[in-house]
């Protein structure tokens, strides 16, 4: 009864751990994004995190021939890049990031985690 018990909990926790592993930690995907630096700050009441924005210039599904603009919300783990986006805002920028299936409070506000500049001008 009592080997039992141990082995049920056993395999909750492994489960537990594992679902938080991939809620949490797991990298679902990665990429480049590219567009214009609207703002990065520093923000948060426990965990004050790096939060960032690029407006991204597009055709899409407004009028007819107009330019419509897309928002990518970020946060930045790294202190050095958030410095290098916070003393050029409003220039182009070209962002590596990794797309996490949940946030993280010390790691910011969104699932989206900027982890590189590739290229500025």
């Amino acid at each position: 009864m009592k080997k039992s018990l141990w082995i049920a909990l056993g395999v909750v926790l492994l489960l537990l751990g594992v679902f938080v592993w991939y809620k949490y930690f797991f990298v679902f995907g990665e990429g480049v994004k590219s567009g214009y630096l609207n703002y990065a700050m520093k923000k948060g009441y426990v965990f004050k995190t790096y939060e960032g924005k690029l407006i991204q210039e597009g055709f899409g599904k407004g009028k007819t021939g107009t330019i419509t603009s897309y928002e990518f919300e970020f946060s930045v783990d790294d202190p050095e890049i958030f410095k290098q986006l916070e003393t050029n805002s409003g220039k182009t920028f070209d962002l590596h990031y990794k797309e996490y299936n949940g946030a993280l409070p010390w790691r910011g506000n969104t699932k989206f985690v900027v982890d590189k500049v590739v290229n500025m001008k």
